[in-house]
């Protein structure tokens, strides 16, 4: 499968914006928008011109790479949204915060999404007591994730959690710390969504 490996704080640079891909490091100064709050590129720094269809890019570019979602996916989780009831922008924020990678990130059991991407795909997360290893799988309501047992003393697990033991949970999560477990009680709504994305902009590129 196709993915993103160029430097990340490229993307940040190039929406401008932290994306917050590289955990402590977007808090810190050695941010690299923080450095050099322009576009990377030959005409990075040229002037800016934004059309209305360049806005709505914009806008979709930035809820992909705030996710780690390629194109062809962004797409499909776009068409699952509005074949549901209510907001299609709302919907789609929602189906994009129920991946396991996202879930695992709120959980405060990585850093980053993209730290939160690689460890399900090395297999240290269970989905009602079995192992699921592939990030973009949709949590439902009712489901229990966990660490999984062979990962509980794990020093990169152990030193993550303690690192974001202070981090507040998202209301449709309900974590058990002692115990490394967590439930979904409930679908994302876009007040528990703290992420500068503008949904309806989307929803208008996709409409043309």
């Amino acid at each position: 499968m196709a993915r993103y490996t160029q430097a990340n704080c490229k993307l940040c640079r190039r929406e401008g914006k932290k994306l917050f891909l590289k955990g402590d490091r977007c808090f810190s100064d050695k941010c690299a928008l923080e450095r050099r709050s322009y576009a990377p590129g030959q005409h990075g720094q040229g002037r800016k011109k934004n059309s209305e269809y360049g806005l709505q890019l914009r806008a979709k570019q930035q809820a992909r790479r705030y996710y780690g979602v390629l194109e062809k996916q962004f797409r499909h989780y776009y068409e699952m949204a509005t074949r549901r009831a209510g907001i299609t922008g709302s919907n789609l924020l929602a189906i994009l915060e129920s991946r396991l990678d996202n879930v695992v990130y709120r959980l405060g059991w990585a850093s980053s999404r993209k730290e939160a991407r690689q460890l399900v795909n090395h297999g240290h997360f269970t989905v009602n007591g079995h192992k699921v290893n592939i990030p973009s799988y949709l949590t439902k309501v009712g489901e229990t994730i966990a660490i999984a047992p062979s990962s509980k003393n794990s020093e990169k697990i152990k030193a993550v959690i303690e690192a974001t033991a202070s981090k507040p949970v998202v209301k449709w999560l309900d974590l058990d710390r002692e115990n490394l477990k967590a439930k979904i009680i409930g679908v994302p709504e876009r007040e528990d969504i703290d992420l500068d994305v503008e949904e309806t902009l989307i929803v208008e590129l996709y409409s043309k």
